[in-house]
C-alpha cells in the first residue's frame, strides 16, 4: 500500500464564526453562508466553497457559494488547514 492509493481528496468543513459570514443571492434568493468545504485536491491545490441556507428560513436547500477573496477568509482557511493538521498528526489509527 502506499503511493499506490489513488486519494481523489482530503476535506475538510469548517464554521464561519458569525462575524465573517455574508449573504449572498441565487435565483432571487438570499442565502447567509456559514460554512465553509475546503478540499486538497491531488495536484495539492485547495478547492474552497462556502455553504449556506436562504435567511427567510423554511427547510431551503444547503447551497454552494464562490468564497470572496477576503483576508480575513484566507486566514480561517489557513487556521481550519492548520488545526486539521494537528488533528491528523495526533492520530494514532483505529482500534
Amino acid at each position: 500500500m502506499g503511493s499506490d492509493l489513488d486519494v481523489s481528496a482530503l476535506a475538510i468543513n469548517v464554521t464561519i464564526p458569525q462575524e465573517l459570514r455574508w449573504t449572498d443571492t441565487r435565483r432571487g434568493e438570499e442565502f447567509q453562508l456559514s460554512t465553509l468545504n475546503v478540499r486538497l485536491l491531488p495536484d495539492g491545490h485547495l478547492a474552497v466553497k462556502a455553504y449556506g441556507r436562504p435567511v427567510a428560513g423554511g427547510r431551503g436547500a444547503y447551497v454552494s457559494f464562490p468564497v470572496p477573496d477576503r483576508a480575513e477568509l484566507a486566514a480561517l482557511v489557513a487556521g481550519a488547514g492548520d488545526r486539521a493538521a494537528a488533528l491528523w498528526s495526533a492520530h494514532r489509527g483505529l482500534g
